[in-house]
């Protein structure tokens, strides 16, 4: 299985997932990381792959990487752009206010055994971002991930937790799961600027 890691947060990775919400970074990582930090409000670097490289995973029978999110709960339609590790450590996150939400790319897709982890922003200076409905999901709630081979995965909410950003619950996020397992995760609790931001994260798990 390969490697897994995440103000903005959703599993055995290996750095740091959650980003920057409304400008001011929430740090979070996973095992084996060297540091536990945020990303600034820059873009990923980290493309989504070629439609032909999805058509090569659908021929041999693999899921493809996610391409759109879809969570009628909440009203989230956003797409899905592929991020990795900055060479501090840090994740990557998709950029403020682009309706996009980032899966970590060295962890499992979406639909694939194991936790697939997928990012995104609360909020930003303009106001709301993908994920700032994401604290009104309740158990029962469905999340639908679309890959680039158009096949969906759905995911059944089952819990979500809180926890402060210096304190990530890896064992439960990053757990060695062999069914397919989702978890989403953005800021949450209070923002204190002159403490690096938002001061928990949130945490969907869904299977």
């Amino acid at each position: 299985m390969r490697r897994f890691v995440t103000c903005i947060f959703v599993v055995l990775l290996t750095s740091a997932l959650l980003a920057s919400c409304g400008g001011a970074p929430a740090s979070v990582a996973a095992p084996g990381s060297a540091k536990h930090g945020a990303t600034t409000q820059a873009a990923p670097s980290a493309k989504p792959v070629t439609t032909s490289r999805a058509s090569a995973n659908a021929a041999r029978g693999q899921v493809a990487d996610p391409a759109f999110l879809t969570i009628p709960a909440i009203d989230v339609d956003a797409t899905v752009v592929g991020v990795g590790l900055l060479p501090d450590g840090e994740m990557e996150t998709p950029a403020y206010d682009s309706n996009q939400a980032g899966w970590y790319v060295e962890g499992a897709r979406p639909g694939e055994p194991g936790p697939a982890v997928i990012v995104a922003h609360v909020d930003s200076r303009t106001g709301r971002d993908v994920f700032y409905r994401l604290r009104e999901l309740q158990p029962g709630d469905r999340i639908t991930v679309t890959d680039l081979a158009d096949a969906r995965h759905t995911f059944t909410v089952e819990r979500l937790e809180r926890a402060d950003r210096d304190a990530l619950p890896y064992g439960r996020i990053w757990n060695r799961d062999k069914h397919p397992v989702l978890r989403l995760i953005t800021c949450a609790g209070s923002y204190d600027r002159s403490n690096g931001g938002y001061q928990q994260n949130l945490i969907v798990y869904a299977s």
